[in-house]
């Protein structure tokens, strides 16, 4: 996500294999990743550097919209809007 526009949005579609999409706020998605991030023994390389499970997190709300759980078993998140701008 490198427009910086991006981040001004508070509300993400969350895409998981084998279930309904569902819109959470900016919130709600950081703790939805940690608790992705809780499930794995050793995080990923570019998030072993981070000092806690929420700041790893943010990391990837800022910079991604994907984590690949397992082979073949990703997660996906993407900014939306959900009102027209303006209201």
């Amino acid at each position: 996500m490198s427009d910086p526009l991006i981040r001004e949005l508070e509300n993400y579609v969350i895409l998981e294999p084998g279930k309904n999409e569902k819109f959470l706020n900016s919130k709600e998605t950081l703790l939805w990743l940690e608790c992705w991030l809780n499930k794995f023994d050793i995080l990923p390389l570019d998030l072993q550097c981070k000092n806690s499970l929420k700041e790893a997190a943010q990391h990837l709300l800022d910079t991604s919209c994907d984590l690949e759980i397992k082979p073949g078993f990703k997660v996906q998140w993407y900014a939306v809007r959900l009102k027209p701008p303006g209201q």
